[in-house]
């Protein structure tokens, strides 16, 4: 027998897929009285190893710690004085105009989050939320609901007011186990 056909099964086998057997000889043997039954033996393969370096790129996965809280808690006050800063900066001299106020509220947002993402508190899970409205002499009543765990999940708030607008900032901060 020569070896063209082992060949062909490695050339086969290194693209990826099943190779029928390297003989290429269908087997034959008999089940009960006068019945053939045919078979023909394949070769299962996984990809070649420079295939799979794409695949080591997924994203790790850590193992449980079984840690139920958290070690350094959501430090409220601080949070409290940045969302004061910003807003103060940001919205100090400004009038309230619709679309302006649409784009700031976007940009605030960004910063209050990575400003309390400096604070660099493990496995919080942060939602930032603002609000801002025209002071014409109305009146305006926010509310949110949460379901969380009062022992480690928390919120901070501040509001912010000038002459022709008003701003709400809440950040939740919610505890990831």
């Amino acid at each position: 027998m020569s070896d063209f056909p082992k060949d062909k099964a490695a050339r086969t086998l290194r693209k990826g897929g099943s190779v029928d057997s390297p003989s290429g000889h269908d087997f034959r043997r008999k089940e009960g009285p006068g019945r053939t039954r045919e078979s023909m033996s394949t070769m299962s393969y996984m990809d070649e190893p420079g295939q799979r370096e794409e695949v080591s790129h997924l994203p790790v996965q850590m193992e449980n710690t079984y840690q139920l809280g958290p070690i350094k808690h959501f430090p409220v006050v601080t949070v409290n004085h940045i969302l004061q800063d910003v807003l103060t900066d940001y919205l100090q001299k400004e009038e309230y105009e619709p679309e302006f106020c649409r784009q700031i509220t976007k940009t605030i947002s960004e910063v209050i989050k990575a400003r309390i993402k400096e604070l660099m508190i493990p496995r919080y899970k942060l939602i930032v939320m603002i609000h801002i409205g025209q002071l014409n002499g109305q009146s305006i009543l926010i509310g949110s609901r949460c379901l969380w765990d009062p022992k480690s999940d928390t919120v901070s708030s501040f509001v912010f007011r000038n002459s022709s607008l008003f701003a709400l900032a809440n950040v939740y901060a919610v505890y990831f186990e």
